[in-house]
């Protein structure tokens, strides 16, 4: 029951804050409070969780309908357990964040976000394809209303776009799931079987390459994070993506071998393309917002070729870095957002000279800095590594790719740094605008603190998000 509960959570609360007639701020109170407890419910089911059980853990099964083989079944893997435990985190930083700056009409606003994090939290549970289709569709809603409502001047045009996007892979996907359900006999992610349907496949892919977004199919990611609100931008980046990493785990990898191998040279190349390319866009960038955004457009370039080097290593090293970039990114969005609301503007040529009198800015900007351009030591540096090596056997080339990766992160991370705190104080920053406040301190030092605590243990994610190491269901185990 752990698992439902884990879903319900934010679903009830989300119908107390939008339904109870509180003042504003209490409003947003109850709605981070619920945030808080959905992230001490995940530390329970963490608690409870046997990382040495290859079997799906903390589950309920109910028959939905019965005919067609559909169920009600959620439960947990380590990897989905740590891709939920990454969302409870982010998405209560995203609330308190929100707390903080005081949207309007927040019953609206604050139960949309619970809305959306019982759906992300329902996608890494589903056991039932169907159910996953229900629980990945459910969190557009929110998305739609979120970006077209509180976003920024050209917010229509990002929602239109991300409308467009994502109702074409919702399509092929709600297709491919009718297909092999069909085919199947059955929709449950339980039973065994396999299909060999190029066209099948392919309705999966292109679906869970618009949702991470993956190169080429990227399109509505450049307006839709700079003019979504700063910390839906940040749930966008961090957790929205990894639904996609979720589903090539589940149901591409596991289900279509024949297809998977016959496209696995395309779709490394296609990552590592995107990988050079969301770097390249990212260096140039002329604003924070946009250095990020293709910052996670490289990322998840990244993580797709460790899910492709379809070994042990590179599938563990994919989890760890899903994990590591959704802490990350969720920081450096925040950060983001509060350099706007000092300075008004995110563009780099209107910034700088901000460490002077800021020490707590310069030291929290610097240490995520450090590990989001993975430096040695840090959790994004060990994941890195772990699919530079896992996808070393699939060809050395795709190993140099990640490295000269790593490089190009730190210039585009670098040059972020350098335009926000050195150089010369830029025309929109002005000498009273102040150090982070301990509110602002609050909601960063959790997501830093993790990231430290990962850096120093990395195995706490790689060695348990599968079995031995090795995900039976994905590869065959060595001798």
């Amino acid at each position: 029951m752990l698992t439902t509960s884990l879903i319900l959570l934010p679903v009830v609360g989300a119908l107390l804050v939008a339904v109870l007639p509180l003042p504003r701020l209490t409003t947003a109170g109850l709605a981070f409070l619920v945030a808080l407890l959905e992230v001490a419910l995940w530390i329970v089911a963490a608690g409870r969780f046997d990382f040495d059980d290859p079997a799906l853990q903390l589950g309920t099964s109910r028959e939905w309908v019965e005919s067609l083989g559909i169920s009600y079944t959620v439960g947990f893997y380590g990897f989905s357990l740590w891709l939920a435990g990454a969302t409870v985190i982010v998405c209560a930083a995203a609330i308190g964040y929100a707390l903080w700056v005081g949207r309007d009409r927040p019953r609206a606003y604050h139960a949309l976000m619970l809305l959306l994090t019982g759906a992300v939290v329902a996608t890494f549970a589903a056991q039932d394809l169907l159910l996953f289709y229900v629980a990945f569709e459910a969190m557009l809603i929110p998305l739609y209303v979120l970006v077209g409502v509180w976003g920024g001047a050209r917010r229509i045009a990002a929602t239109l776009t991300f409308v467009v996007y994502t109702m074409a892979g919702s399509l092929l996907m709600l297709a491919s799931v009718v297909a092999y359900g069909v085919t199947q006999g059955t929709f449950s992610l339980q039973e065994p079987g396999t299909s060999a349907n190029t066209w099948i496949f392919l309705g999966f892919a292109i679906a869970f390459a618009v949702k991470a977004p993956l190169f080429p199919l990227h399109g509505w990611l450049p307006l839709a994070y700079r003019e979504a609100p700063v910390e839906v931008a940040a749930v966008l980046s961090a957790i929205v993506s990894k639904t996609a990493v979720y589903g090539f785990l589940v149901i591409v990898l596991p289900r279509f071998p024949e297809p998977v191998d016959d496209f696995t040279g395309l779709i490394l190349a296609l990552s590592a393309a995107g990988l050079v390319y969301g770097s390249l866009l990212a260096f140039r960038a002329p604003d924070l917002r946009g250095i990020v955004a293709y910052s996670s457009l490289a990322q998840m370039g990244l993580i797709t070729l460790g899910l492709f080097a379809l070994n042990d290593l590179g599938l563990s090293g994919a989890v760890l870095q899903s994990v590591a970039h959704a802490l990350v990114s969720t920081t450096m969005f925040l950060l983001v957002g509060m350099v706007e609301r000092r300075c008004g503007t995110g563009d780099l040529d209107a910034l700088g000279g901000m460490a002077r009198g800021r020490p707590i800015l310069a030291t929290v900007l610097l240490t995520a800095g450090m590990i989001a351009l993975a430096v040695p030591g840090s959790v994004t540096f060990a994941g890195e590594f772990l699919i530079m090596t896992g996808v070393y056997a699939e060809g050395w080339g795709y190993s140099v790719v990640v490295a000269l990766a790593i490089v190009l992160a730190a210039m585009y991370t670098l040059r972020l740094i350098s335009a926000v705190l050195h150089v010369r104080p830029g025309p929109a920053v002005r000498d009273e605008a102040l150090d982070l406040r301990p509110v602002e301190l609050g909601l960063l030092l959790p997501l830093v603190a993790c990231l430290i605590a990962l850096s120093v243990w990395p195995a706490l994610v790689s060695e348990s998000a599968f079995w031995r190491g090795t995900p039976a269901a994905i590869v065959e185990e060595e001798p």
